[in-house]
Formats: structure tokens, C-alpha cells, sequence
């Protein structure tokens, strides 16, 4: 049985997170769907198939109290006469977008008011001239909180290995200039690079900001009691700011394995925080074999807030992987946090003494389902690790395999090497082809794959680009060694009233389950079910294209829009569209 829904009274009307172009006249219709910093831009042609000239869609913006429309640029555009692109013609009114969808990150994506976006069709005729038809045009609020003061979804940029990363920062110096090269060094590293400021804010993106926001929030309420449990834990911005709390603040740091090596950053950032905290508020612990949350509560006058998710506070948690932080607001969500603390922190006992008491967890409130009281909002938290007769993963995957009704999309770190309930889950999802299903996991999972074509594909995993990069693509970083893709979510019908998504620091995994210490949220919400549904489909387009040139047995080929079909045989770029099963689901569901 899954956690019972709750009834809230409603927040604050925010605008709407999903919005429709109203040009009777176009031949295609827009819908703009809100994520947290970018916005998904889904497109379809109204009647039957587009004709053989349209060749894609030019994407125009305006910010808020803008009075101007800027063009998305394409990083692929048409040959010219001599087998090249011409790189002044990546406008997409010149080198137009071939895809039915399209997710966009605005440079100010914070900004409050409307941001207006204008879809054009392009066509282009016998002499490959250009032409637009009918526009669409639709305005959408970003802001920067999901919920304001209320809940907030945020997002790391995860992208070092991307196009944008090389062309914004690698040129001007190496990663390892940016990024700690080594973890256990990581509290002595200062970053080199002459763009670190912008670049850090870049990779960084909305998780670190609001991270980092509410340990200032929290120094500057001298009222304020903090609560921190780190997993990895190497990060200097993070270590400076709990020192600056003095004896407010109670830290759980993980030490399995590496993190308990006296040379670890895990073991220097303790050795700091007893100087500035006192021995009797910091604690070492692994429970059953992590201690792998990533929680930050703060129970102030002013402030009062928990930090959720999968966010390491390390560098490469901000600043190379791909992870979320739902910051949440309130004095429930708060107690519910210091509570799970308490039950965490309790102090060595025994001959040799012991702080892992796994057994005596599970038997705690904190390890059932409790309510958040988010106004207007279902959603509930558990920790872990769970007893028996409370544990998760079966409930879980019942959800999935039983209650899926429309599509699934999931972003799931070690999924490769996490059999098990969820695992299987998954794969009868994705056997089933009335399910539109995408996901991604740090590597290649096996026992997912499907062998119908028409049907749903097996996740992709995240990959660069390396030597052999196709034109016009250059070479990407991969920011060390380690995970990349390191989100736990789950979305669940997104475009149902019964949207639902799973988050945390929760793996999926029996041990997630029942050993380690974990956080793990069922939110009943489509806006930030919404949310969370464009960041997995952001990161599957992108990593995608690059599984696809790392696997393919041709590498190095020159990339380009296609044109019109011209010759006996050929196809216009969006036959597939139109005839390939998964992707008609695809272009139906988004639009």
C-alpha cells in the first residue's frame, strides 16, 4: 500500500506551469511546460503530416519587461555549397530546430513576470531559400521558486560533459582548475580558472545557490538551530559556513570506507567542526553500511527550512553531477528533520562502542511516512534505514508496475547494479508499449533493454563526447572519475491528475532500504511532478545523442539539418515522427 494522499489548504495561486499557444491560424500547436530554470517547448503539427518543405522550427524569447525577441541558436545548420556549416548561420531562423520538442534555459531564468516565447515553422523551397509560416506564441512565469515560500525544486547543472561547458569555460582553462581533482583534498582546493565565480554559479545552478542561501539564512538568525547530515563531505563553501554557526549546529558525517580514512576531507571537516562546534555535536557514523543522506534543516526565528535530495556537499555533488535539492518550508517539515536527527544522533555505546543502531531507527516514527503539511501540497518524507514491517521498496514498486497509466520517467544513479524490486518494476513498465517510457543511469543497465523497435528504449547513461567527435562538436570533459548522473527520482504520469514523483537520497535498492540512512519523498503534485519530468527528459536528449556516437560503428561524421526530400527514396527529417511508434507517443504526450 502506498503512502495515503493528504489534504492541504492551497498555497498561493503561482502561475500556471503549463501554457498553450492560441494562434488559430497556425498549422501547429505550442505548449510550454514550466521547470525550475528552463522550459519545455512541445510542438505538433494539427492536421495529418506536415508538407515536404517545412524543415523545423525557428525558437524566439523575451524576458520579462524585454522588449525584444531573442533566437535560440541550433548547434546544427545546412551545408553549404562546400560540405560545411557556416557558424554565423546557427540562428534557429536560419538553422531551425528538426526535433517536436525543445527544452530551453534561459540566461535569467529567476526573473519574475512572463517570459514570452514565438514558435515559427520554417519552410524552405527549390532554391533553399527560406520562408516562415504562422507563428505561435505563449507567455510562461519561471520565476525561481516552484511553490515561493513554500517548496522549492532546484536542480544542479550537471552538464560539464556538454557543448555549453567547452564553449563557456573550458576554453579559457582546464576542469581541474574549477573542480577538485582528488576528494579527499578537496577542503585545501582554491579553483584557479580566471571565470571560477560565473562558472561555479553555472555548474552550480539553482541547488547550490539555494543551498548556500539557507546556511546564510541560517548564520544570520542568531536564533537559528541547524542540523546537517553529509554523506561525501569536501566542500569548502559548505565546511566555512557551518563553522560560522558555531555550537547551533549538529553535524552527522558518514564514515564507511573511504570517508574513514584519517586522511579523508570527511575526517578533516570533523576535526574542524569539534573545534568549532564541540565534540559532543558532531558524530561519525555509517548505520548498516551508509549514512548517505544529504540534509540540511534549519529551525530559526526567520528561517525554517530542510534541504532534501540527492546533492552531495562536495565539489563534484555542486559542481559535476547531475542532482537535485528540494528545499521545503515550515515548521513540520522542520520538526520532522530534527527528529530523524535525534534518532540518528545517539551516541557511541558498547565495547567497541557502536552509534549504528539500524534496528532501533526502523522502530521510529521517522522511518514511516509523515505528512510535510505543505499547503496545497501532498507530500510526505520517510528515512531510512526501515524495519521490516515499514520498508519502502516493495511499496514502491508496486506503484510503478500496478499504477502507471500513462508514462514513466525516472533518473535513477546505479540502477546498473540495483536489482530488485524497483529494477523489475521498471523493466515491465518498459515492456509495455501503452507506456511512454525514458530514463537514465550513470551506466549501461542491463535487463532493461526491449527488442521491439516500435517500442519504449532501454535508459541511456551519461557519456561525453570523446576523440572522435562528430563536426561541428568538440571534445568534452568528463569532470574525473566517478557518477555523473547521480538523481534518485521516479516520475510517474506527469500528465495525469494522479502525477506523483519519488525523490531523495534513496537509491531504490535494498540496501537503500533497509541498512543506510536516507531521505526518500512521494510528492503528489503535477507542477513539480512537472518539474521534475523535464529535468529527466533534458538529460536523456542530452546524453542520448552522445551513447549514440560512443556506441556507433561509424564515428567522426559530419552532423547537418537535413532539407527537403529532393531526390526519389528520401525522407523529410520528420518521417520518424510521424511513423515510428515511440515516437508519435513522444511528440502526443509533450504537446
Amino acid at each position: 500500500m502506498t503512502a495515503p494522499a493528504s489534504s492541504n489548504p492551497p498555497p498561493a495561486a503561482p502561475s500556471g506551469f503549463e501554457v498553450v499557444g492560441t494562434n488559430a491560424n497556425a498549422l501547429f500547436t505550442l505548449k510550454l511546460h514550466r521547470g525550475d530554470g528552463m522550459t519545455l517547448l512541445a510542438m505538433n503539427w494539427k492536421h495529418g503530416q506536415p508538407p515536404q518543405d517545412f524543415v523545423g522550427f525557428a525558437i524566439e524569447y523575451q524576458e520579462p519587461g524585454g522588449t525584444q525577441f531573442f533566437a535560440l541558436k541550433n548547434r546544427l545548420g545546412f551545408l553549404d555549397a562546400s560540405g560545411n556549416v557556416n557558424p554565423a548561420t546557427l540562428s534557429t531562423l536560419e538553422s531551425p530546430i528538426q526535433k517536436f520538442r525543445w527544452v530551453h534555459f534561459p540566461r535569467n531564468a529567476e526573473l519574475a513576470g512572463d517570459f514570452i516565447y514565438r514558435v515559427t515553422p520554417m519552410f524552405m523551397d527549390a532554391n533553399d531559400k527560406l520562408s516562415k509560416g504562422e507563428p505561435q506564441q505563449a507567455p510562461i512565469q519561471l520565476a525561481r521558486e516552484t511553490y515561493p515560500g513554500i517548496a522549492n525544486v532546484t536542480f544542479t547543472r550537471g552538464f560539464v560533459s556538454s557543448q555549453a561547458f567547452v564553449d563557456r569555460y573550458l576554453v579559457h582553462g582546464p576542469i581541474e582548475t574549477l573542480v577538485a581533482p582528488v576528494a579527499a583534498g578537496g577542503l585545501n582546493f582554491t579553483p584557479t580558472h580566471p571565470d571560477t565565480a560565473a562558472a561555479l554559479a553555472w555548474m552550480g545552478f539553482e541547488a547550490r545557490s539555494a543551498i548556500l542561501e539557507t546556511l546564510d539564512q541560517a548564520i544570520a538568525d542568531d536564533q537559528a538551530e541547524v542540523r546537517v547530515i553529509a554523506y561525501d563531505f569536501n566542500l569548502p563553501e559548505i565546511l566555512d559556513r557551518l563553522e560560522k554557526l558555531g555550537s547551533r549546529v549538529k553535524v552527522i558525517i558518514d564514515n564507511s570506507k573511504d570517508h574513514g580514512e584519517p586522511t579523508s576531507a570527511e575526517a578533516q571537516a570533523e576535526a574542524r567542526l569539534v573545534t568549532s562546534a564541540g565534540r559532543t555535536n558532531v558524530l561519525r557514523q555509517h548505520m548498516g553500511s551508509l549514512q548517505h543522506n544529504k540534509t540540511i534543516a534549519v529551525n530559526g526565528k526567520t528561517v525554517k527550512k530542510v534541504v532534501f535530495g540527492s546533492t552531495n556537499l562536495s565539489w563534484r555533488g555542486f559542481y559535476v553531477q547531475a542532482n537535485n535539492a528540494l528545499v521545503v518550508t515550515g515548521q513540520t517539515p522542520v520538526d520532522l528533520a530534527f527528529a530523524a536527527f535525534d534518532n540518528y544522533f545517539k551516541p557511541a555505546q558498547g565495547n567497541p562502542p557502536k552509534n549504528n543502531d539500524v534496528a532501533g531507527f526502523g522502530a521510529k516514527p521517522s522511518a514511516d511516512w509523515n505528512d510535510l503539511r505543505l499547503p496545497g501540497i501532498d507530500a510526505k518524507a520517510t528515512f531510512s534505514p526501515h524495519s521490516a514491517g515499514n520498508a519502502k521498496l516493495e511499496e514502491i514498486a508496486t506503484d510503478i508496475e500496478k499504477n502507471t497509466t500513462s508514462s514513466l520517467l525516472y533518473s535513477l544513479a546505479f540502477l546498473f547494479e540495483t536489482p530488485g524490486a524497483v529494477h523489475d518494476a521498471i523493466a515491465a513498465v518498459t515492456a509495455n508499449n501503452n507506456i511512454f517510457v525514458y530514463g537514465i543511469s550513470d551506466k549501461k543497465v542491463g535487463g532493461l533493454d526491449v527488442q521491439d523497435p516500435n517500442g519504449n528504449v532501454a535508459p541511456v547513461f551519461a557519456a561525453e563526447l570523446g576523440k572522435d567527435v562528430p563536426e561541428p562538436f568538440k571534445s568534452e570533459p568528463t569532470g574525473g572519475t566517478g557518477t555523473r548522473m547521480h538523481h534518485k527520482f521516479t516520475v510517474i504520469d506527469f500528465d495525469k491528475p494522479t502525477a506523483r514523483v519519488y525523490l531523495g537520497s534513496y537509491n531504490f535498492s535494498e540496501p537503500a532500504d533497509r541498512k543506510n540512512g536516507e531521505n526518500l519523498l512521494i510528492i503528489r503534485d503535477r507542477r513539480i511532478a512537472v518539474s521534475y519530468m523535464i529535468e529527466a527528459l533534458s538529460l536523456f536528449d542530452h546524453y542520448s545523442f552522445r551513447v549514440a556516437q560512443k556506441t556507433a560503428a561509424e564515428k567522426g561524421q559530419k552532423l547537418h539539418l537535413a532539407r527537403p526530400p529532393r531526390a526519389a527514396g528520401e525522407k523529410p527529417w520528420w518521417d520518424d515522427d510521424f511513423t515510428v511508434a515511440r515516437k508519435i507517443k513522444d511528440r502526443l504526450l509533450f504537446a
